[in-house]
């Protein structure tokens, strides 16, 4: 049966490329006939190329048009939005398989087994890259008035969080870094991503809207990406949201994104790495871990944090240590507390019906950016890093569509040739 049905896939392939072939080239000749040239353009010769689709290859004859000013280029080509020889259908799932699979080797062979498409990695590679800085800039676009969504929202989360990728040797030199000579192994990139909540369960406990969570990620500075973040917050609508809650850690990098470019939203830290610097504080006070008082003290802070108990957890600590040799280490663990008070008054959170941890944005760095750049063995340049990075955002934000529609327009409209200078 295995060979009946892979037979059958054949003859429709086959069908199938001579439909696509036969409507490409009905459609090229009347892009062809309509078309007027642009100032300096001149009319060279018809030109036959092969083209790819998601079912075979087909041969494509079309106009060729040259300009001293621009060079040349193929109106049909544009109109139809053909790059490399490949329909838009098989360029962007190149392009999604590429980003999405753990490898280039691993997406060629996907593309072969699920849909029978023969495509080299190296092939799929050299189109990922293509798309890339499109796909960066458009995921990184400045926000305009009149691209908003509207809606209406209860609560508009933003968040944020860093991860750090393996490098290449080249791109870290002169870097420092956690290794025990002072060097890095990885560069930091920035995770964004904004999300809305409607309700909360049975139990009080906030609810996350189906679907509505989209990402952003940035290699640049976190005040680079504080308004990548904000320009992304702007077009989910944040405007029009009744309370908006920046959710993050208490990093002093993601402190200042968030004072500078959400300064009307109520922040909250995440208060799985607030319980983090608890046990630090701990283990300043106990000496260890492993100290019998350690896990019930631990779930006592946990207790008294929920409560609005930062100010006197802050308190006595310090009446504990009381000025021995333990108040150096205490003081700097208590630092934290001390920066990010207002932030954690998690009772009063949870009583709005707030999200109080970070567990959205975590994940996001897991999969978004760990399932496809952290993988063993791997070791990136900044660019290649990237340009999957913003397809794999795109992807997982369900924006698709709208970016390859917003792609295949740019190819169709090509700027008019400049003047010489006199």
């Amino acid at each position: 049966m295995s060979e009946i049905e892979g037979l059958i896939r054949a003859v429709l392939f086959r069908t199938g490329t001579d439909v696509v072939g036969y409507l490409l080239q009905i459609i090229a000749d009347r892009i062809d006939t309509a078309y007027q040239p642009k100032r300096g353009e001149t009319f060279k010769e018809r030109v036959s190329t092969g083209v790819q689709c998601l079912f075979g290859s087909s041969t494509l004859c079309r106009d060729y048009y040259y300009s001293p000013f621009r060079g040349g280029h193929y109106p049909a080509d544009d109109a139809l939005g053909l790059e490399n020889g490949h329909t838009p259908a098989l360029f962007r799932l190149a392009c999604f398989e590429g980003a999405d699979e753990s490898g280039f080797d691993k997406a060629q062979q996907h593309m072969l087994v699920t849909g029978g498409i023969h495509m080299d990695s190296r092939q799929i590679h050299r189109l990922v890259q293509k798309v890339g800085p499109a796909a960066k800039a458009w995921q990184q676009r400045e926000y305009k008035v009149g691209q908003e969504d509207r809606t209406p929202v209860p609560i508009m989360y933003v968040s944020a969080d860093g991860t750090g990728i393996p490098m290449c040797k080249e791109e870290l030199e002169g870097r420092s870094g956690k290794q025990a000579d002072g060097t890095a192994k990885t560069r930091q990139v920035y995770l964004g991503c904004v999300f809305t909540q409607h309700r909360v369960d049975e139990k009080g406990r906030p609810v996350r809207d189906w679907e509505s969570t989209t990402y952003i990620s940035s290699m640049e500075s976190s005040d680079a990406f504080g308004p990548m973040l904000r320009h992304e917050a702007l077009r989910r609508g944040m405007a029009y949201a009744a309370q908006t809650v920046l959710l993050i850690d208490g990093a002093s990098g993601l402190e200042n994104l968030g004072r500078i470019n959400f300064k009307d939203a109520t922040q909250i830290v995440d208060f799985y790495h607030a319980m983090e610097h608890a046990g630090k504080v701990l283990v300043a006070l106990l000496g260890n871990k492993e100290h019998q008082d350690y896990k019930s003290r631990h779930r006592k802070w946990a207790k008294r944090l929920l409560k609005n108990g930062v100010k006197t957890l802050i308190a006595d600590a310090r009446k504990e240590c009381g000025g021995d040799s333990r108040t150096e280490a205490v003081e700097k663990e208590l630092l934290y507390f001390d920066d990010n008070i207002d932030r954690m008054q998690y009772g009063t959170f949870r009583r709005n019906g707030y999200f109080i941890g970070s567990g959205v944005i975590e994940a996001g760095c897991k999969t978004v950016i760990g399932g496809r750049c952290k993988q063993s063995g791997m070791f990136w340049g900044q660019p290649g890093a990237e340009h999957i990075l913003a397809l794999r955002c795109i992807n997982a934000s369900r924006r698709g569509d709208t970016f390859w529609k917003h792609r295949i327009a740019q190819l169709a409209v090509r700027p008019a040739p400049a003047t010489r200078a006199a």
